[in-house]
């Protein structure tokens, strides 16, 4: 049987990290929990559910998450983020994947909860993210805040079954200050990586993502939550294009 490290990167997360936690300790030998100096209760709790606690600055998400790969004690790695948790099916499964690791890393179907609803069309769902892995055989990439494994050339990759699941938003205004704070990020890592806004760009690109995520994508099968998510996914669309605009003039 292999042994699993779960690894997970936190900033004040004393609302999310208990149950986070308490879904590992079947599955994982090891959690390493790598905090960014949280001024809440975030490390009181790690230390009372026997996880490892390492402070390190914050210096990005994906720059985190590498560095938190290298406090490991084992190679095969599960990266979680603090608002998620595992169900049952899904851990049974990863319980299987030690008796038998195949493949070079695994995807989990995530499922997000929004405002107390659980989201099962849009752009949120399927939302497969790769996150079980032999780390030796690949790394964090993508642009902040949206980070993503990648695997190398020819590595293998399959599908378990179960969820991944994610405690996105609590309440509107959490919404809200979520995407000011996360187009302020991946506006100036576009501007960065050398990508630019244009007008065309802020008009259309916003009114796309909308009819992909309402009616393409049959958010509008989720209510008043898929409404709200798919206006404020183009409002955010629209507010990293025009905060890049205000880059390229500066």
């Amino acid at each position: 049987m292999i042994k699993i490290s779960a690894v997970i990167i936190t900033y004040n997360e004393e609302k999310n990290i208990a149950r986070c936690l308490a879904s590992l300790q079947k599955v994982a030998d090891d959690i390493v929990v790598v905090d960014s100096f949280s001024s809440d209760r975030t490390e009181e709790l790690v230390k009372a559910a026997g996880a490892r606690f390492v402070p390190h600055a914050f210096e990005g998400h994906i720059q985190q998450k590498n560095w938190a790969i290298s406090q490991a004690k084992y190679p095969h790695v599960l990266s979680l983020d603090a608002d998620e948790a595992l169900d049952e099916e899904l851990e049974a499964a990863i319980l299987t994947i030690k008796e038998n690791w195949k493949a070079d890393g695994y995807r989990l179907n995530r499922l997000t909860n929004y405002c107390g609803k659980w989201i099962r069309h849009g752009l949120w769902y399927p939302d497969r993210k790769l996150r079980l892995w032999d780390s030796r055989k690949g790394a964090w990439g993508g642009q902040n805040p949206h980070d993503t494994f990648i695997m190398e050339k020819g590595s293998t990759i399959q599908d378990l079954p179960g969820h991944l699941l994610h405690y996105s938003i609590y309440s509107f205004e959490e919404h809200i200050a979520q995407i000011r704070k996360f187009t302020d990020i991946s506006s100036k890592a576009a501007f960065d990586n050398g990508k630019r806004s244009s007008y065309f760009k802020l008009l259309f690109s916003p009114f796309l993502k909308f009819i992909r995520a309402y009616v393409f994508r049959l958010g509008f099968l989720d209510g008043k939550e898929g409404w709200m998510i798919a206006r404020w996914s183009a409002h955010a669309t629209y507010l990293k294009y025009r905060k890049l605009m205000k880059l390229q003039k500066s």
